[in-house]
């Protein structure tokens, strides 16, 4: 049956009228409304009977080979590599809940925690510009125990399993992948020649369409993508501003809880209008790259795809990751020192990280991007479609013909009532099921590439993909008309995707345990106490810029007792230039960067080796195959030569 309706589906979308007018054109011109196969009731009450496309059967084996005999390889293909990812990343995600646990004994017991609390008499440079006071380190005790307690030793480990973990998940992928397709038949399957069997059967006297290339227009399109990541990058620069000024605001605010909280509610209500310009970019982002796409011309649907996808994963990675490098990488590291600030401008000056480092904030970031995507993204998801279905229900209905005419009104025609049922359902088109796979592979992005400064990304993300399996099988039975069915033995250059991104978790890990975390300069020390009082600088009042004006007191302090105020840095107290010790900081930084990343990337490329593609059962098979057709072959021209 998939067979038949993609069959006719082609010639239907190919066909052209004796005004040389295809379908897609009449379908604009409002001849016909819509076109797409109907559901088989049947069918759909099996699904219900499995509970796969219901909400209780959340924790149910899904039946892979009905969705594959109903919607076709490709969705089949999908829901596979979707269970076979939540089944693994239930494995990532009890490591996370281990690190995290593991952090949590540390909460009171650290040693870097304990000076911090303890630091009563350390006074530190105010946090912004004149109504900011000076403040004792111990003010932010409980800030401290929890960034020592996402940044410590557990968290270096639990970055290494991740980077085996993507890596031997994509390989055991790839053994399913081989054993499910098999079983189907379509190991040696090639999309370019059913694409042309299709056009075939069509039209005998077809002409493959040739393969082209033009550098002018590659160059164009090259451009006009980077052009895109630099309004992007803006964006992310935006946010940044909206942070600084917001904590500036923040801090000259009446309210004292506010005015004390400042840094930390600039990050939460920055990350909020992170996940805000995430939504709306989104739909910019599909916009543009379909644009780019059509300026290509690719040669045929399955070239198209691969473009398309290519160009909206690069837009969304930075429109959801650009933001979060900064905070990683970026924040408070080009901030400038007291006296000198970087400003904004030449008013509002960069934030700076707290003493005990910057990786609370891109937790906090993250928690807070990750939450909202997998509470308000999944609701809206879901409502939206099933909104839409009840209004397109109640309004939407085909237009009846006049029983004054003498013909019946079609509406009551018993036989037509399953078409107008599947009438009233949401449209899709060929990217619905692409916006499900782009969902996995943002999510599968913030479960591996940031995932030092956030251990419980593996288990949001798993309990997340337990609902989203029954969602988008609900979505597709009984919200959505039943799609195209299309053939695939993949799942394309997704694949392709996972394993950069599989890369790239190794090179962000890397840097967040490098840079972010205070990991390797708490090894640099190497004793067991006076940490904090050894990465704090000491700054001369009387060297603050005299535009800006003098900071406020502390109310238990007077002016003239306090003459030096402390920072995070490695500098001089004379001439602030950087000590020794800042060198020999950054330098094991690099060290550990260029160690971490071979040894990673070493160890993924052992695991790839180890674990083969296809299992030793599926070569055999397809080598028992080809035995087989080769014997049949050479009996048959044995036979001929006789006869």
């Amino acid at each position: 049956m998939t067979t038949r309706i993609r069959i006719v589906h082609f010639i239907l979308r190919n066909t052209v009228t004796p005004d040389l007018e295809k379908l897609h054109g009449l379908m604009k011109k409002n001849v016909f409304e819509a076109a797409f196969p109907l559901h088989e009731k049947e069918a759909v009450r099996e699904f219900s009977r499995d509970n796969w496309a219901r909400w209780r059967g959340v924790f149910n084996q899904q039946p892979i080979e009905k969705i594959r005999c109903y919607f076709g390889e490709k969705v089949a293909l999908y829901f596979a590599w979707l269970g076979w990812y939540t089944y693994l990343l239930g494995f990532a995600a009890l490591a996370g809940v281990v690190t995290f646990v593991a952090g949590i004994t540390l909460f009171s017991s650290s040693q870097v925690s304990r000076e911090i609390c303890e630091a009563n008499t350390t006074i530190m440079c105010p946090l912004c510009d004149k109504k900011c006071p000076y403040w004792v380190l111990s003010d932010t005790c409980t800030y401290a125990k929890v960034t020592h307690m996402i940044d410590n030793e557990a968290t270096v480990l639990f970055a290494i399993f991740m980077a085996l973990w993507a890596t031997v998940f994509l390989e055991l992928w790839k053994r399913q992948r081989a054993t499910v397709v098999t079983n189907w038949n379509l190991y040696g399957w090639d999309e370019e020649e059913e694409e042309l069997a299709m056009e075939l059967i069509n039209n005998l006297q077809h002409e493959p369409r040739k393969y082209q290339h033009s550098y002018f227009r590659s160059t164009i399109i090259l451009l006009l993508v980077l052009l895109m990541i630099l309004v992007l990058i803006g964006i992310a620069h935006a946010l940044v501003i909206y942070r600084v000024i917001a904590t500036a605001l923040f801090a000259q605010s009446g309210l004292g809880l506010l005015r004390e909280q400042a840094d930390t509610t600039a990050v939460m209500t920055g990350a909020v209008l992170h996940y805000l310009t995430i939504v709306i970019m989104t739909k910019i982002n599909r916009r543009v790259a379909l644009f780019l796409c059509d300026l290509e011309k690719p040669r045929s649907f399955s070239q198209r795809e691969k473009n398309f996808t290519m160009k909206i994963f690069t837009f969304q990675f930075f429109t959801n990751f650009s933001s979060l490098i900064y905070i990683a990488f970026f924040l408070g590291r080009i901030n400038g020192r007291p006296g000198h600030y970087v400003r904004i401008a030449g008013r509002w000056r960069l934030e700076e990280c707290h003493p005990s480092g910057c990786i609370t904030d891109l937790f906090i970031q993250m928690a807070i991007i990750m939450l909202l995507k997998q509470t308000i993204s999944n609701v809206m998801e879901y409502l939206i479609p099933w909104i839409s279905h009840k209004l397109r229900k109640s309004h939407k209905r085909p237009k009846k013909r006049s029983i004054f005419l003498g013909e019946e009104e079609e509406a009551e025609d018993p036989c037509k009532r399953q078409w107008l049922k599947n009438y009233e359902l949401n449209e899709v088109n060929v990217f619905s099921l692409f916006d499900e796979f782009l969902e996995m592979m943002i999510q599968y992005s913030f479960t591996t590439i940031f995932v030092a400064a956030f251990p419980l990304a593996p288990l949001l993300a798993f309990f997340n993909n337990m609902f989203e399996i029954h969602m988008d099988a609900i979505k597709m039975v009984r919200l959505h008309r039943r799609m195209v069915p299309r053939r695939a033995n993949d799942i394309g250059i997704w694949l392709q995707v996972l394993e950069a991104i599989g890369i790239l978790a190794v090179i962000g890990n890397g840097l967040v345990i490098a840079i972010t975390s205070d990991f390797i300069p708490m090894q640099v020390y190497n004793c067991s106490t006076g940490y904090i009082n050894h990465s704090l600088s000491i700054f001369h009042i009387r060297d603050f810029e005299p535009d800006i004006g003098m900071p406020e007191m502390l109310p238990n302090f007077d002016r003239d007792e306090i003459k030096e105020c402390r920072y995070r840095d490695y500098r001089n107290a004379d001439d602030y230039s950087y000590t020794m010790q800042f060198w020999h900081v950054l330098a094991a930084r690099l060290a550990f960067l260029i160690i971490f990343e071979h040894v990673a990337l070493c160890v993924k490329l052992i695991a790839a080796w180890y674990i083969p593609d296809v299992p030793q059962k599926v070569k055999n098979e397809l080598l028992c195959r080809k035995h087989t057709d080769l014997r049949k072959e050479l009996s048959m021209m044995e036979y001929s030569t006789e006869v």
